[in-house]
């Protein structure tokens, strides 16, 4: 009888441990954001998001009523239509979802938001431009995009000067330095470490994923040999 070393039937028990495609939509890939200045305007930052798979935006869909609820099948699997984007980006639902869940605030004055057209939503995204009392410097950008679906999705955002950070939830708020000063220090170097812990996780599920084939395909070598 084959007998199968315990380090193969821990990383087979790992796979199997690893969530289903079918219900992993916050573990696909992330959500994206980027904060810029308005060169033209110094009160006003542009932040422009972009979902991480066009199945969110059903998923999203149907939370804001916009699409029904039996898009989301009972094992958790989406049923995403090309159409899905554009009914989003048609409603009033959408843009005051994303005005909610995506804000500025320069010190402890807020910005207010002002939703550009949308167009292609799924390819290009959707960009707001927050106007401040006055010039900004340093604002606090809050992104809890799809987090209240499910608190495993992650945005992955840039700003000027190689700043970059990553929002999830329990750390949905981040300084960014636009103008008058270096990136601040906290926010820069959070992001890379949540970056580094993020690459960890995928690159160790990988690993697991190519150590689970390399068992099966000995153990079915052996089986026709005997």
């Amino acid at each position: 009888m084959t007998v199968i070393p315990l380090a193969a039937l821990a990383v087979a028990a790992a796979v199997l441990a690893l969530p289903s495609p079918a219900v992993a939509h916050p573990f696909g890939d992330p959500q994206t954001v980027s904060i810029t200045p308005d060169e033209q305007r110094p009160d006003v930052v542009r932040v422009r998001w972009r979902v991480g798979g066009p199945d969110d935006l059903t998923l999203l869909g149907v939370s804001l009523g916009l699409l029904p609820a039996d898009r989301v099948l009972l094992d958790g699997a989406v049923d995403y239509r090309t159409t899905d984007p554009a009914v989003l980006a048609s409603s009033e639902q959408f843009p005051a979802y994303l005005l909610k869940q995506i804000t500025v605030a320069d010190g402890a004055r807020q910005c207010v938001g002002a939703v550009a057209p949308l167009k292609a939503l799924a390819r290009a995204g959707a960009t707001v431009d927050y106007t401040c009392p006055g010039p900004v410097g340093t604002v606090t950008v809050a992104v809890r995009m799809l987090t209240d679906l499910n608190p495993a999705y992650r945005a992955m955002a840039t700003g000027p000067g190689g700043q970059r950070a990553v929002y999830g939830s329990g750390e949905d708020s981040h300084d960014w330095t636009l103008a008058g000063g270096a990136p601040t220090v906290g926010s820069a170097s959070r992001g890379r470490s949540a970056a580094v812990q993020l690459a960890a996780v995928v690159g160790g599920a990988l690993l697991v994923a190519v150590g689970a084939l390399l068992v099966s395909r000995r153990v079915r070598r052996r089986r026709a040999v005997a």
